[in-house]
């Protein structure tokens, strides 16, 4: 029997490419949906036509039966997905975009992930991530609480922002809209940033990669772009975002949306604006 469809919605280039813009796909993070991407969805309209899908178990989407691991998620992120699209993961959702570029290379045109590192938990030859008993406190806490839980995580999403009042309010305001996220889609979310290692993966890519950080981010703190940097071959690249922290696109949408439309202009993926 198959999977449960998750939820998804296609919105239609605004631009002067009209029925001829390129697809985008955008995946949302951890406990959240794709509400979370509304502040930028207006301005890759421009050049893009955008689906958005809500992660299993998340959002509008149903929570299967199936086993919930990262090859889970980026298969049913294809089951839905344009034929061919360029995908931009946050968070959790970025884990998702480069496994799916790798299951599915040849329907992935390029990847943009946003605060995401290939691998989220501290190791030996991994220094300067997350320390892995973080998470394991939130999956811990969140068998009793994860009401609770999914609250302090949105407030660590924010910590250190220029915004982090007015980002934690947002945060709060989106996480509700849509009905509290499944339980088991929530700590088994968590393992998989506790125990996914991509780093030996991100060379094998063939397609255009843009992996952005926040400046203040607790989360993916921005050392790690030092260590990631070295990974990447020559379709890779990375940007900081300057005063924000594990959501840039929330906190500073313009400059968030300039970072990403420029690398798709280099790559002549959209026109540049002087070509209009």
């Amino acid at each position: 029997m198959p999977s449960l469809i998750p939820f998804h919605n296609t919105y239609r280039c605004t631009g002067e490419a009209g029925e001829q813009a390129e697809d985008l796909v955008l995946v949302h993070g951890w406990g959240l949906h794709a509400i979370v991407f509304d502040d930028i969805v207006p301005a890759l309209l421009e050049d893009f036509r955008v689906t958005v899908v809500d992660l299993p178990g998340m959002g509008q989407s149903p929570l299967p039966n199936d086993e919930y691991t990262l090859d889970f998620l980026a298969d049913r992120i294809a089951s839905v997905m344009p034929q061919r699209a360029h995908v931009l993961g946050w968070s959790l959702g970025g884990l998702v975009a480069l496994n799916l570029a790798q299951r599915h290379a040849e329907r992935v045109a390029s990847v943009v992930t946003v605060a995401t590192t290939p691998r989220f938990t501290r190791a030996d030859d991994w220094p300067r991530a997350m320390r892995p008993e973080i998470l394991r406190t939130f999956a811990e806490v969140c068998e009793e609480d994860f009401e609770g839980t999914l609250v302090r995580f949105l407030a660590l999403n924010c910590k250190d922002s220029e915004n982090m009042r007015e980002d934690v309010a947002r945060l709060k305001e989106i996480l509700y809209f849509c009905g509290l996220p499944a339980r088991r889609a929530l700590i088994e979310g968590l393992v998989i940033l506790a125990d996914t290692d991509l780093r030996a993966a991100l060379s094998a890519l063939s397609q255009p990669l843009l992996m952005v950080f926040g400046e203040r981010d607790n989360i993916v703190p921005v050392t790690l772009v030092d260590d990631i940097r070295p990974l990447l071959n020559e379709h890779g690249e990375t940007a900081v975002i300057e005063r924000v922290s594990h959501v840039p696109f929330l906190s500073a949408p313009e400059r968030f949306s300039a970072v990403v439309l420029d690398f798709y202009r280099r790559h002549g993926i959209v026109a540049d604006a002087a070509d209009g």
